[in-house]
């Protein structure tokens, strides 16, 4: 990908490279530290952050850990809600285990998310980003839940551009087979994909990085982030052929024709208050396949700017406060 993005520009390579070898030799600046685990299920947590009130649910997606929502003390969502008087959960999905590994996205929502979410004292708002978007809307659709919010979430997958659903096609047909022997997906091979989608930027932000001074806050925050997006455990087989399948190459979601606990879920049925956010800026998951039923709030930042980014506490974070208070 370098050498495809910079072969008529050597002097980018070398700036990439550089950017690149100065990231790896970075020092780390300690995570925050793990919340109490309060319930669990199959391998996954449920992680308390405190605060009163009903409870808030907070769904991942199923790739990358969960730490995005939770990035450092600056830059953390669940605690500034918390601290805004909402009892804030987080489903922290764990380290896949043996007994996921046959489990697909819809089996994670029935044997997962849904018996967590009822084990609690009354029923949540659940709020879920990325993919655990698109597993909260199933879960609203087979338990009582108070009211539901994603944060880019897709459902209509063929939203995304066919280009990147022909490459996602490619990438499964060469690693499906390891996966099915394996049982699981390797981190790795996903992280690939998303460097895919935008290549160039992949190639220019290790170029800017390697303009940074190594003690300044931008190099610091660049090095948390970049360790969020290439870390995270292996996705289960299931999980993934469901992904790659079912929904991108499918849009089982989008069609109307995805089941889950043996019902077909449509958003638009789902007699609780709604609220999506979606930004019409963002790479990874286009707005062209958010829902379209609910109140809607459209962004203009990334994918993961919308969450952590410098404008993220008031464009995100404070009207996710709001919607989430009770109403007269």
């Amino acid at each position: 990908m370098l050498r495809s993005e910079t072969a008529a520009q050597p002097e980018r390579m070398a700036a990439a490279l550089k950017g690149l070898r100065a990231y790896q030799q970075a020092e780390r600046t300690p995570p925050p530290g793990l919340m109490p685990v309060v319930d669990e299920a199959h391998g996954a947590m449920l992680r308390d952050y405190g605060g009163t009130g009903a409870p808030v649910l907070f769904v991942p997606s199923l790739i990358n850990p969960p730490n995005i929502l939770d990035l450092d003390e600056e830059k953390s969502l669940l605690r500034w809600l918390s601290a805004q008087g909402h009892r804030v959960l987080l489903l922290d999905w764990g380290v896949d285990s043996e007994s996921r590994r046959s489990m697909n996205v819809a089996d994670h929502v029935e044997r997962i998310l849904v018996p967590l979410a009822e084990r609690l004292e009354q029923p949540p708002a659940l709020v879920g980003y990325c993919l655990g978007g698109t597993m909260a809307i199933a879960a609203a659709a087979l338990t009582r839940v108070r009211v539901l919010a994603t944060i880019a979430a897709p459902w209509h997958f063929s939203g995304f551009p066919p280009e990147a659903r022909e490459m996602l096609q490619s990438l499964w047909q060469a690693a499906g087979p390891a996966a099915a022997a394996m049982g699981v997906l390797p981190m790795e091979v996903l992280q690939s994909a998303f460097w895919s989608l935008d290549p160039g930027r992949t190639v220019s932000k290790f170029e800017a990085f390697a303009q940074m001074g190594p003690d300044s806050p931008e190099a610091r925050s660049f090095v948390t982030l970049e360790d969020w997006a290439n870390e995270g455990p292996p996705v289960s087989e299931g999980a993934a052929r469901e992904l790659f399948e079912s929904f991108f190459r499918d849009d089982l979601p989008g069609t109307g024709r995805w089941r889950v606990g043996g019902r077909v879920v449509r958003p638009e049925d789902d007699g609780h208050r709604t609220f999506h956010i979606v930004s019409a800026t963002d790479r990874i998951v286009p707005h062209q396949s958010a829902v379209r039923a609910g109140e809607q709030l459209k962004l203009a930042q990334g994918h993961v700017g919308m969450v952590i980014g410098s404008r993220a506490r008031e464009l995100l974070w404070k009207p996710l406060d709001t919607w989430l208070r009770p109403r007269p």
